[in-house]
């Protein structure tokens, strides 16, 4: 029996054990690959063709405050404006749904490609956006959720105004970061509610990166000391500030993460003395035999390790091959499109589990060491 047979065998003398302790650990790393990925999707940076030009302007108030609708010409004139156009928060319901899971918002169809251009859609659809009063464009994946096709109609209860609308769709579009959302035309919530002269907030491009700061504090400039104040920001910013009205959600996943690290690490360390001092009269008969105390503590060690990394695979390797492979949209029920399990988190995930399988070897390390060959006889087997 060489040394590899030795350690296998030891790992696997109770299976049920080394089965739980396995399950455990991969459990662990399977919930905090899953936080860590959730972390990434929430925060990322926006990316995209044209994502670095645009600029949302709201109200500095807050988001929820509306804007006036006399703002825009003044925007428009702004050197270094390409484009702007109404952003308003429609809230609808879709079929007594208690939950939304997809946005609708109210914008000027003329400006769909200037301004978020990563939406993709053929000719025909962009020009009956345009044209047709109750058209509407909705993302793919919304799409595909509720079996929605081009010349559908469909009716939104309106949860911000007390309005029900018929939508016609016109479009399926595909390309952004979240094809989720549906647009239809300002123009024409403004004539269901009224025209009240308000809109939620603005979103426009520049037209050059060097135009941006500039631009910015033109804006924020033009309705300082005015009775709607706005505050303009790069998209990633805004991205931020919005998820940061959640709370500090990046604080909370990680004092979730290291609570699971350290229960996890408990749960380890624990398995593993209680299997190493079942073993103590063997171990002290390896010492009358001449094996050194580095000797022993490697075999400890390479079974810690190798119980450990055995966690791993399965849950880091699971995680990976369900977000991955799977249809993450439906199992978040739509709350995110995808999720993508980066090298990064893939090694942090391996390095959390090498980290466990080292600490966890070291106590039962040190009371093989501090034992003698005539304690260790005297033990049990």
């Amino acid at each position: 029996m060489n040394f590899q047979t030795f350690i296998i065998k030891n790992a696997l003398r109770n299976k049920r054990r080394a089965l739980l302790s396995v399950l455990s650990v991969a459990v662990s790393l399977f919930l905090l690959v899953t936080l860590l990925v959730a972390l990434r999707e929430l925060t990322l940076p926006v990316e995209g063709a044209g994502a670095e030009l645009r600029v949302a302007v709201r109200n500095k108030i807050s988001i929820a405050n509306l804007l006036p609708a006399r703002q825009r010409p003044v925007i428009e004139r702004i050197p270094g404006v390409e484009a702007v156009t109404p952003f308003t928060w429609f809230g609808g319901k879709y079929k007594n749904e208690e939950n939304m899971t997809f946005a609708q918002f109210a914008m000027d169809p003329t400006k769909l490609r200037s301004v978020f251009g990563e939406a993709k859609m053929n000719p025909e659809a962009y020009a009956a956006f345009e044209k047709e009063r109750d058209g509407c464009v909705i993302g793919r994946i919304s799409a595909d959720k509720y079996h929605l096709k081009v010349g559908d109609k469909i009716t939104l209860e309106s949860t911000v105004y007390p309005v029900t609308l018929d939508f016609k769709i016109v479009g399926i579009y595909a390309g952004t970061p979240d094809d989720r959302n549906m647009l239809f035309r300002q123009d024409y919530l403004n004539e269901a509610t009224g025209d009240t002269g308000e809109v939620g907030m603005w979103w426009l491009k520049v037209k050059s990166a060097e135009d941006m700061p500039r631009v910015l504090a033109a804006i924020n400039k033009a309705f300082e000391n005015t009775s709607a104040e706005v505050r303009a920001e790069t998209e990633r910013a805004f991205q931020l500030s919005f998820i940061s009205m959640w709370g500090n959600i990046k604080l909370l996943v990680t004092l979730i993460s290291s609570a699971v690290v350290f229960t996890l690490l408990l749960v380890s360390a624990s398995t593993m003395s209680m299997a190493i001092r079942e073993r103590f009269r063997e171990l002290a008969i390896l010492k009358a035999l001449g094996y050194r105390r580095r000797e022993l503590f490697a075999f400890i060690l390479a079974e810690s390790f190798g119980l450990a990394m055995a966690g791993a695979v399965i849950g880091v390797g699971g995680a990976y091959c369900l977000y991955t492979f799977g249809d993450v949209s439906k199992l978040t029920n739509g709350l995110f499109p995808y999720f993508e399990v980066t090298a990064r988190i893939v090694g942090t995930g391996a390095a959390v589990a090498a980290a466990l399988g080292v600490v966890s070897s070291i106590m039962p390390g040190l009371a093989v060491a501090r034992m003698s060959v005539a304690e260790g006889l005297k033990t049990l087997d």
